[in-house]
């Protein structure tokens, strides 16, 4: 397609009088180009399809109706009863452009790049392997529009405590807010309405004011209105996830972070070849400075100190000095947790690392107390493997035994008690005797101590003599204890009256 200015100039230098072949060396056209864009007087010609099909619009409307809004059904009539070929692709553009059915979805307003306007927060869930094991995370990110800086984080879960916690990470880290936060429709920062009449909910609306901005959503079914951070989560799909390795949590956010603020800001955007540091520094006039000391956010629980000193919190025990049992008051904050008495700080911990529970946790240089806190959990994960590992029988019969089990305490319980017996009972006694429940579908560790004692009675197992080492007789200790005074036991002889 030759474009409208060209075949101007070319119906131009016609009329200056140059000729046909020279306009054609010039122009790099054809002679028969030249001479079809002369005798259309350089004007774009107007194409009509010979096979085009008009519809009657009172024909689509009656038809719309009349089937409910179901096109397909609507083509079917017009291709058997109408005799009308036409494109299902064609029939369903007809339809929207006499907006038919739904509302016409609105565009989104173009909004430009300016210094300091606004920044952009969503989340995205991946599916990841922390170290061997599979692992569904979420990643959150903060984007700054002009400059094209971000924050990257991910987490286990995210709900508000967890979105205040990041974006007060991310805005410390930056030192600067834009007066707006864009955010899609999401119920963690939002109370009711949707778009421009979403009310956002007071206590993120408090949370903001700390940091000079305000939250804002944008219309629903418009989140190219945040372009730029979906831009991002792909640009981490890309380039961060693929070709790297994570052992923890811990070793993800730190390469993300290092990715997020040192690469990243410091390579060139593909089209513009904007570095978004040196964008950043420009953009930092136009933005709200956050303040030096914000209170960052945190959770405020109440815990009453257990007689052994310890205090639960997010399935971890802490120690509390002094001998007191009162109530305390524990503030968690996105790092640590502080614990405090009448508004005294007792003791300050740093959170423990992802994946760590069920743990008691002393401040550092403190010997551990020999008491358990109350309401401590008792896995039996290593009593469970140790018997697996006996045997392959025992294996089975757990697999068997475990699945008519209930759960929590009761599953606990029954492998603690045949711990118990394998302990008490000689290894190969043992196996014989969980062979023969396994065989008979027994489940009750009593009737598995009997079947032991019944294994011995019969003679299907010979108890087997301990082993002595007959080199005692020659230790220093048996030698003196050969020269000792028999020992008195008369007092514990009945009189021969007691005998009858």
């Amino acid at each position: 397609m030759i474009d409208a200015d060209i075949r101007q100039a070319v119906y131009n230098l016609h009329q200056a009088g140059m000729g046909l072949r020279e306009i054609s060396r010039r122009m790099h056209f054809s002679v028969n180009t030249v001479a079809a864009i002369i005798k259309q007087k350089g004007l774009m010609p107007q194409v009509v399809r010979q096979d085009k099909i008009t519809l009657d619009e009172q024909l689509l409307r009656e038809l719309y109706k009349k089937c409910d809004g179901w096109v397909q059904r609507m083509h079917e009539i017009l291709t058997e009863e109408h005799g009308l070929v036409i494109g299902y692709s064609t029939l369903t553009r007809l339809i929207r452009e006499l907006e038919l059915g739904a509302i016409p979805r609105q565009r989104c307003d173009h909004v430009l790049d300016q210094p300091g306007a606004e920044m952009q927060h969503d989340t995205t869930v991946y599916q990841l392997h922390i170290g061997p094991k599979p692992a569904k995370l979420v990643a959150s990110i903060l984007y700054y529009r002009y400059s094209k800086i971000r924050y990257l984080k991910f987490y286990r879960a995210f709900n508000r405590f967890a979105m205040k916690c990041f974006l007060h990470e991310a805005l410390m880290f930056w030192g600067h807010a834009a007066p707006v936060c864009i955010i899609d429709n999401t119920n963690l920062a939002r109370l009711s309405g949707s778009g421009k009449r979403a009310v956002m909910a007071p206590e993120m609306e408090h949370f903001g004011q700390k940091y000079g901005f305000k939250f804002q959503c944008h219309e629903l079914n418009h989140a190219d209105r945040k372009a730029g951070n979906e831009r991002s989560f792909y640009t981490v799909e890309s380039n961060f996830l693929p070709g790297r390795r994570f052992e923890s949590l811990e070793d993800l956010n730190a390469q993300a972070l290092h990715w997020a603020t040192v690469r990243m800001p410091a390579r060139p955007v593909a089209k513009s070849g904007l570095i978004p540091a040196a964008a950043f520094e420009y953009e930092k006039a136009y933005l709200q400075p956050v303040p030096v000391f914000v209170t960052p956010p945190y959770l405020e629980y109440e815990r009453c100190i257990d007689q052994y000193g310890y205090i639960s919190c997010n399935g971890n025990f802490y120690w509390i000095p002094g001998a007191g049992r009162h109530k305390v008051k524990v503030l968690q904050y996105p790092d640590k947790l502080k614990i405090y008495y009448q508004r005294e700080l007792l003791r300050e911990y740093d959170l423990p690392p992802d994946g760590v529970k069920n743990q008691k946790i002393s401040p550092a240089g403190q010997p551990k107390s020999r008491y358990q806190p109350n309401n401590r959990k008792r896995p039996t994960g290593d009593e469970e493997q140790r018997l697996r590992s006996a045997a392959p029988e025992i294996s089975a019969y757990l697999d068997f035994a475990l699945k008519f089990t209930p759960g929590g305490k009761q599953r606990h319980g029954y492998i603690r008690r045949l711990y118990g017996v394998y302990q008490k009972l000689d290894p190969a006694l043992f196996i014989q005797s969980v062979s023969r429940a396994l065989t008979f579908r027994v489940t009750d560790i009593e009737t598995i101590e009997r079947i032991a004692v019944l294994q011995m009675q019969t003679g299907s197992y010979q108890i087997q003599s301990a082993a002595v080492d007959a080199q005692y007789k020659q230790r220093d200790a048996y030698c003196q204890g050969r020269f000792t005074d028999e020992v008195d036991l008369s007092s514990y002889t009945l009189p021969e009256d007691d005998h009858e």
